[in-house]
């Protein structure tokens, strides 16, 4: 038991929270994950009885950040700071396992409306594994003020991605590659079912959090832990200058219009979606665009992209740690946002047919992974005020599920009207986007510097 700001902070319960919200976040990557690396199934339309194609895959995906986009972030994140996470939470973990399971119905329906019935189910898994991502990264913010917020967040980051890791490796293990095959329901349908599984043991983990976090509220009383009154004081005045002391605890419709207003909330958002986009839009598309570029089967481009989370689960808690004791946050962002950068001009330019290019690619892709969100995310607390936050969140979330909705969407398009230089001509989206996030992380670390008050790059000791 170690003392924070006048206040018990209790590591072993704090790391037992942890694992419980890490479970139901890496059930969340593998189903949204689930077809990364098995993608070619819907370059053409005879391929499965199924009969989705590129355009139609790439409008499923993009289903996920519809209600995302259309409000419902920004009205969950509100429902977040107003009723908590236990309530909030545990209604949208319920969605995100309620949309899953309408997905992986309409994968064994194979009916005529099967597409857009998987678009709506993937529409509620998204705003639900949204939600409850935001009330999980609320929960460590809150268990862990004080302590090694950057390590538990690294963490819970690299867990979740062992989940898109076991998708990736798992799926073209599930559905083998077979020429001139005609998958059936069943088959297309067998990493669903997977996913399903994995959904019922996060909803159990999850409801043992809800148990442990009102235990503790009942012990240490209506806050666990507090924010710290110096970061609060630091950032308080750039939101709402007026606020009084009496104030400060209690969230209010106003606040909201308090975060739009903040720079560093619109630089680190565009940052989010910049980068995120450049990753989690490729990785939809990998199996497409790694097959062709490279001449490999699918069970290598599985394992090529899958050096994406598994490097995360080594590297995430690694920067964590850095992040914590070193500072310097918003120069990793540069560095990481460069690495991006490079790998997607090393896919789009390298050489064809050798794979080694695409291995070096995963490498730098997979570093600046681990570096952007292990000094990004802890860097939301410091720009606001707690009661806040998790509104916040749910805004940088909406602001990356914008982009997500967008980008997902067009790379579809591009892979199924560009036949023969697809590959080449979606690498491209994701350069432009990466530049975008290198001036967006250079800009952020200007403010670093101009407002040392915020303590962006100062290590959390």
């Amino acid at each position: 038991m170690a003392v924070v700001s006048g206040k018990s902070f209790n590591r072993s319960a704090a790391w037992i929270a942890l694992a419980c919200l890490v479970v139901p976040m890496f059930a969340s990557y593998y189903f949204d994950d689930m077809f990364s690396s098995i993608s070619y199934l819907f370059e053409n339309p005879a391929l499965t009885q199924l009969g989705w194609d590129a355009a139609g895959y790439g409008l499923y995906t993009s289903g996920y950040s519809v209600l995302c986009v259309f409000g419902g972030l920004v009205v969950c994140g509100v429902l977040l700071d107003k009723w908590g996470v236990r309530i909030t939470g545990s209604i949208f973990v319920g969605m995100m396992a309620a949309g899953a399971g309408l997905v992986l119905w309409a994968l064994l329906s194979g009916s005529s409306a099967s597409l857009t019935v998987a678009y709506v189910g993937c529409m509620f898994f998204g705003l639900g594994s949204e939600i409850a991502g935001t009330a999980v990264t609320r929960s460590i913010a809150k268990w862990f003020r004080g302590g090694p917020m950057a390590l538990a967040m690294g963490l819970q980051l690299a867990i979740a991605r062992l989940g898109t890791a076991f998708a990736l490796v798992l799926s073209p293990i599930l559905v083998r590659q077979q020429a001139g095959h005609v998958y059936t329901l069943a088959e297309t349908a067998r990493p669903a079912v997977v996913g399903m599984g994995l959904m019922a043991l996060g909803l159990i983990l999850w409801a043992f959090f809800v148990a442990l976090d009102a235990r503790a509220d009942r012990i240490e009383g209506k806050k666990v832990f507090p924010s710290a009154k110096d970061i609060a004081d630091a950032t308080e005045s750039a939101l709402s200058p007026a606020t009084t002391d009496a104030d400060k605890d209690e969230f209010r419709m106003k606040d909201v219009l308090g975060v739009l207003g903040n720079k560093n909330f619109w630089l680190l958002g565009l940052l989010c979606v910049l980068f995120y986009s450049s990753i989690i839009a490729f990785k939809k598309f990998a199996g497409a665009i790694l097959i062709p570029r490279f001449d490999i089967p699918a069970e290598a481009a599985g394992w090529m992209v899958s050096m994406l989370p598994f490097s995360t689960v080594i590297f995430a808690p690694l920067f964590g740690m850095l992040v914590d004791k070193a500072g310097k946050g918003t120069r990793w962002m540069v560095l990481g946002a460069i690495l991006a950068l490079i790998a997607h001009l090393l896919l789009a330019f390298a050489p064809a047919g050798v794979p080694f290019w695409g291995y070096l690619s995963m490498v730098f892709l997979g570093f600046g992974y681990s570096l952007v969100p292990a000094a990004l995310w802890p860097s939301v607390p410091k720009i606001v005020p707690d009661k806040v936050l998790g509104t916040t969140f749910a805004l940088i979330y909406w602001v990356q599920n914008l982009g997500l909705l967008s980008f997902k969407w067009l790379a579809g398009i591009i892979l199924g009207k560009s036949a023969d230089n697809g590959p080449v001509s979606v690498e491209l989206m994701f350069v432009g986007l990466c530049v975008a996030a290198v001036v967006v992380a250079l800009l952020f670390r200007q403010t670093s510097a101009r407002h040392p008050e915020l303590q962006l790059d100062k290590a959390n000791r």
